[in-house]
């Protein structure tokens, strides 16, 4: 088949079955995950590459800052293994946090697929491991060395065959190793399937390879970005951002440039990087300007290798969001992101239909390990919590909403049958919301109690915990996070600690920034949010001026 083959029609049953196709990848992940991190919160991604690398399709399942960072670490995978190198039934395993998803605790895994003889494509995933050694999901490490097990790009089976030595060394490094590997095999699976249904495509449609079709998808893709950039006003936008940090807080700062049918995204002036795990690959730093820059100017185009091409990220080497090794990361979603949020309170200026305030924006991690009383049996478990997005023009924030994540918080019902955690409460927070004409979204409060009769581990990677979600064009901050305990034990966000085993701990997640001023929000709008228990009576005195009806 040739380009001129390629007719609208053809093209877009085509589109189709590539979407449907990664989403079958993605469905077949979760189905066989594990774990509740992959199989419920959906912490993953599933995507198709061409023979080049380039990103053709992802799955709708998924979050930013896997899929685009898999996206630009396929670019080093294929360098490493050149694909016209490998075989039927290799797969290729790799965790560096440089090149994929700036994380020891996200394992890549990537198969080729093979079509008359011939490697035509490559099917990738990433999904986040239950456990990976060292210190566990918590940011106190001060080196990569400390935070788990590192594995470099390399060859997880041969030709078909397991390099059962690579096994040998997960399982003796890891605390969960049956979780851990069980979700490896998921993730090979996951790419067959993928590898399946792509092979299936080939043979109905009469093509060698998806080269003709992956040019076709990408420059459209690009051509579209192109053209909702070059049709904002030429110009430069900033925008600051101050988060909690450690000790003191860090500064994200936002330059956007437009330039015709380009943009350019530079952090110059953001935080140096820090001596604990906090610091942030480059390489996460371009997944998540990327789908900021998307989610405002033209989130209907398909991401892809072309979306990518018209977006230009720069980071000083050596500050937060371009740290190098062996920084420590494993908290790097904790500044990555609020990424978004930098972007769109840059473009707020020009685009202020099309940008939502700054949110809670960091998922709310929390890792408990330790004994459970009923057995003596150890465990170890993470979910992830979510506060409150940012209020847009037009419409109230979302309450408990990931973004710009995109993963779901697990229901209490599974994390009581999983673990021997018991869910005391879990409710919206009101107040929380920041007012404005529009509302941000709740954050919530959760109440965690242990059946453990040992002390046990208890690491949270907690933002916004001093440093508010801002509103934009008036609107108010939202609420900020707060941690307490039962028996009034200190517990530092970001920091594992030790807990007695009769501590009960309530997390505060907060909430999103309001948009507009609030004296113009309508009576009906703050009666209803009284009506819903989104704000208190109190809550309207203080945050609107106004004695409720």
């Amino acid at each position: 088949m040739t380009r001129s083959d390629l007719d609208p029609i053809t093209l877009d049953i085509m589109w189709g079955r590539m979407l449907a196709t990664v989403n079958e990848q993605a469905a077949a992940l979760m189905r066989s995950s594990f774990t509740s991190i992959v199989r419920d919160a959906g912490d993953l991604s599933a995507c198709v590459f061409d023979r080049r690398g380039r990103m053709v399709a992802q799955a709708v399942t998924g979050s930013p800052g896997h899929i685009n960072s898999m996206a630009t670490g396929m670019t080093h995978i294929v360098q490493a293994f050149p694909v016209d190198t490998l075989e039927p039934g290799d797969v290729i395993i790799t965790n560096d946090p440089w090149i994929t998803v700036s994380q020891l605790h996200d394992i890549t895994i990537a198969t080729p697929v093979f079509h008359k003889g011939r490697a035509v494509a490559l099917f990738a995933n990433c999904c986040h491991a239950l456990d990976i050694g060292g210190r566990g999901l918590s940011a106190d490490a001060r080196s990569i060395f400390e935070e788990g097990l590192f594995l470099p790009i390399m060859k997880l089976y041969e030709a078909g065959k397991p390099v059962r030595p690579i096994y040998q060394i997960i399982e003796k490094n890891v605390r969960t190793p049956d979780e851990v590997i069980g979700d490896i095999h998921a993730q090979i699976i996951a790419n067959e399937v993928g590898a399946r249904q792509l092979q299936s495509f080939l043979e109905e449609f009469r093509l060698d390879d998806i080269e003709v079709v992956a040019d076709a998808i990408i420059e459209r893709s690009e051509s579209a970005m192109r053209s909702a950039i070059n049709a904002l006003p030429d110009g430069e936008h900033s925008f600051a951002l101050t988060l909690d940090g450690f000790g003191q807080p860090i500064e994200i700062k936002s330059a956007v440039t437009i330039i015709g049918d380009g943009i350019t995204v530079d952090y110059d002036g953001t935080s140096d990087m820090v001596d604990l795990g906090v610091n942030v690959g480059f390489n996460y730093t371009v997944a998540y300007t990327t789908y900021g820059v998307k989610c405002a100017i033209a989130p209907d185009v398909p991401n892809n290798a072309g979306s990518f091409l018209p977006i230009r990220t720069l980071a000083p080497e050596g500050c937060i969001l371009n740290a190098k090794s062996p920084a420590a990361v494993a908290g790097r979603h904790t500044v990555g992101h609020f990424l978004p949020s930098a972007i769109m309170g840059a473009l707020s200026g020009i685009l202020p239909d099309k940008v939502m305030a700054p949110g809670a924006d960091s998922l709310w991690n929390t890792h408990i390990a330790g004994y459970d009383a009923r057995d003596g049996a150890y465990f170890s478990y993470t979910w992830f919590s979510t506060g409150g997005t940012g209020a847009l023009q037009g419409q109230d924030g979302l309450s408990a909403t990931s973004y710009p994540s995109g993963v779901a918080g697990v229901p209490a019902e599974i994390i009581e049958a999983l673990t021997p955690l018991v869910v005391g409460e879990r409710a919206l927070r009101p107040d929380s919301g920041g007012a404005g004409q529009h509302r941000g979204g709740l954050g919530q409060t959760m109440t965690i109690e242990v059946r453990t009769n040992r002390p046990y581990l208890f690491s949270g990677l907690y933002e916004r915990c001093e440093h508010p979600a801002p509103g934009l064009d008036g609107g108010r901050s939202g609420a900020t996070g707060a941690i307490e305990t039962s028996n009034d034990v200190e517990l530092e966000p970001k920091i594992s600690r030790m807990l007695p085993a009769d501590t009960v701990v309530t997390l505060h997640i907060p909430g999103g920034g309001g948009f507009g001023d609030p004296t113009e929000r309508s009576a009906a709008a703050i009666r209803e949010d009284i009506e819903d228990g989104y704000v208190t009576p109190a809550g309207v005195r203080r945050d609107y001026g106004i004695e409720p009806d």
